[in-house]
């Protein structure tokens, strides 16, 4: 399984996929907010959305888990 993981500390701003949808590599999959500034999320590679570990206004660190792919 591939994942997307948190490049930085901040907090879930929007999420822009769901469960079940495909995305494509450089597609924004969520929005995060660090220091006033809105950092977007980029998928690195294609595929379906397995499972999404974060929820609006969840506070994230470095490294953890956002998002799971099939």
């Amino acid at each position: 399984m591939r994942e997307i993981t948190s490049s930085m500390a901040g907090t879930v701003l929007n999420i822009m996929v769901e469960a079940g949808q495909e995305v494509s590599a450089g597609q924004e999959v969520l929005m995060l907010e660090s220091m006033k500034m809105e950092i977007p999320v980029e998928s690195e590679a294609s595929g379906k959305v397995a499972e999404i570990k974060v929820n609006v206004g969840d506070f994230v660190n470095e490294g953890d888990v956002l998002i799971v792919f099939e």
